[in-house]
C-alpha cells in the first residue's frame, strides 16, 4: 500500500509541477508532511 501512496503522491513531481510531493495543493502528501489539506485523510491502514 505504502509503494502505491509514494506513487501517487510523486506524479506532481514527476511532471516537473512541484519540486516536493507536499508542494501539490491537492495531494494527501501535504497531510503525510504535518500541513492541512483540502479534506480530511485517514492514514490507518
Amino acid at each position: 500500500m505504502q509503494i502505491k501512496v509514494d506513487y501517487i503522491h510523486n506524479n506532481p513531481v514527476k511532471k516537473g509541477f512541484v519540486d516536493k510531493p507536499a508542494h501539490w495543493r491537492y495531494s494527501s502528501a501535504r497531510d503525510y508532511h504535518g500541513v492541512v489539506g483540502l479534506i480530511e485523510v485517514e492514514r490507518l491502514w
